[in-house]
């Protein structure tokens, strides 16, 4: 291998840091390796003992989807101990190019390179392949992004469509809206729609419904409801995949996204069955006048469990970003 023929790129989180190699004018990754941040002081660290572990001396350009805010050249990740400058990486290791990301812009910008068997039809379609496209996932947060087509690529749009107001559709949704404003202030929908949005949308079911949140984590959520061991935590994720449809479908109408809708993350493929069969299809094309706008968008969840590394690569020759 020689850094002629090879970029290096890489979907770093609070927790884990992926890596791989992809050839010139390409974006399948290869000698993909998935490190655990907390085992190396910097990035840096992580990046040398990657190479020296692919046997790749060094590598001429470099993207990187990281899990924080990308402003300027200086770097601080949202959930791990890891901070850099840009700029001062490139020099140390003399890259040609360095380009740090968004996750969920890179999330997107995978989608169009994920394979036809990856993709889990939910709902929906034709849909127009010619109209953008809405990328929106439930993980740490509340991830939202779009695509926008340009004649021969595509234009990611870098949101915060996670914070929009949460906005209640019934008594219940009402009261729960009153209890989270209780304990944050503003709600915005990631408020209940990520890991610990799930969590608080389980307690705010009980408290309305006078009984004990038995379970205090998410995965217990899923497990249980999944199990069927506790009727709460089925409600609360029924409700759960609800609320995240209709969300997805005011997406559609804010950006005319009927193109698609990727659903994209780590949470959904864990209950793939019992998402398929939630209410998220009710949520979703519950639009009114706009009912048959909603039901002719198509609707997948992305099973490809290296989508950041597809769009970091596709990052690497896309002059839009």
């Amino acid at each position: 291998m020689t850094k002629d023929n090879y970029s290096l790129v890489g979907d770093i989180g609070g927790t884990n840091a992926r890596f791989a190699l992809v050839r010139s004018g390409d974006v399948t990754p290869e000698a993909v390796e998935v490190l655990a941040c907390g085992a190396y002081d910097n990035l840096d660290a992580a990046i040398v003992d990657y190479l020296a572990r692919c046997g790749v001396g060094e590598v001429e350009d470099v993207c990187l989807a990281v899990a924080s805010p990308v402003q300027g050249t200086q770097v601080r990740m949202t959930n791990n101990h890891w901070r850099f400058d840009s700029e001062e990486v490139r020099k140390r290791f003399g890259w040609g190019a360095f380009k740090v990301i968004n996750d969920f812009t890179a999330m997107a910008l995978g989608v169009p390179h994920v394979s036809a068997d990856k993709l889990v039809h939910v709902c929906g379609g034709p849909g127009n392949a010619a109209r953008s496209r809405l990328v929106i996932g439930p993980g740490t947060g509340l991830g939202v992004s779009g695509l926008v087509p340009l004649q021969h690529g595509w234009v990611p749009l870098m949101t915060e469509g996670g914070h929009v107001d949460f906005a209640p559709t019934d008594d219940t949704e009402m009261a729960i809206l009153r209890i989270l404003k209780a304990r944050f202030g503003r709600v915005s929908v990631e408020r209940t729609l990520c890991g610990q949005g799930l969590l608080n949308l389980y307690q705010a079911h009980a408290e309305i419904q006078g009984v004990a949140a038995a379970l205090d984590a998410p995965e217990k959520i899923t497990a249980a409801a999944l199990d069927q061991s506790d009727l709460l935590a089925r409600q609360t994720l029924r409700h759960f995949c609800e609320i995240l449809g209709r969300v997805a479908g005011n997406g559609v109408l804010t950006l005319g996204s009927t193109g698609g809708v990727y659903l994209c993350g780590g949470i959904l493929p864990r209950f793939i069955d019992f998402f398929l069969e939630s209410p998220f299809q009710k949520g979703f094309e519950d639009k009114g006048r706009m009912r048959p706008l909603l039901e002719s968008t198509p609707v997948y969840v992305v099973m490809e469990g290296y989508t950041g590394l597809l769009g970091a690569a596709e990052a690497l020759a896309n002059p839009e970003v």
